[in-house]
């Protein structure tokens, strides 16, 4: 896969440490869920940002997204915690 463009939010990027990065993750990574699990192992600070994968919200080049769906053709992907309030 070619490089791919993280943006973490709220305490996702609290936790990583940084707001953005470029990533080129394995080709055996095809999914949100399997991009999240590729992470949390690559340090510490994102195994704790990513230790409970099913409250972190995705969206793929804006567009909200379920963890199953496909990150084929992505530019841009941002991971944030449930919103809360309104």
């Amino acid at each position: 896969m070619s490089q791919l463009k993280l943006i973490y939010f709220s305490w996702v990027r609290e936790r990583v440490g940084k707001a953005e990065e470029e990533v080129a993750p394995p080709k055996d990574v095809v999914t949100v869920s399997e991009l999240m699990s590729w992470l949390a192992r690559r340090g510490e600070e994102y195994a704790h940002a990513f230790e409970n994968p099913k409250v972190i919200r995705a969206a793929i080049d804006r567009s909200h997204v379920r963890p199953d769906t496909a990150i084929a053709g992505a530019r841009e992907i941002a991971f944030f915690p449930p919103m809360t309030g309104g």
